[in-house]
């Protein structure tokens, strides 16, 4: 069975560990459930991980995720799993801000996201990278 046959979360029981971040990705888009009438959320994901991709050392943070929705919201359940598949990838936070607002427009198409991903200190330096993406005035 590959990822793709995979990109849906069980509705009970421990969730599967991600296979990559590409089958997160298809996860979030898949569990989105329709926007009821709300003009803001946010989300803190206070236990971040992801790894160096110099060193491998992991790089722990806080990813906040604040999105205007147009016709879908992501469903919380699959956002942790989608962030749980950072786990081992190897990515700069600059790259993790902005491949993870990439991906939520890709899930739900909201009018706007604004992502930021704070990273810990390591060697006494802390960082943080936003990326927004919103859509275009029609």
């Amino acid at each position: 069975m590959n990822s793709m046959d995979k990109a849906w979360l069980p509705s009970s029981g421990p969730m599967p560990r991600p296979e990559s971040v590409e089958q997160a990705r298809e996860v979030i888009k898949n569990e989105a459930f329709d926007a009821p009438n709300v003009q803001e959320i946010t989300f803190n994901a206070l236990e971040f991980t992801a790894v160096c991709p110099k060193t491998g050392q992991p790089d722990f943070g806080r990813v906040e995720i604040s999105y205007v929705p147009d016709e879908k919201c992501i469903e919380s359940k699959s956002l942790k799993f989608y962030l749980w598949s950072y786990r081992d990838e190897g990515s700069f936070c600059e790259t993790l801000a902005a491949r993870i607002a990439d991906d939520v427009v890709y899930a739900i198409d909201p009018l706007k996201v604004t992502i930021t991903v704070y990273q810990s200190a390591r060697g006494g330096i802390e960082l943080k990278t936003t990326a927004i993406r919103e859509k275009a005035a029609q």
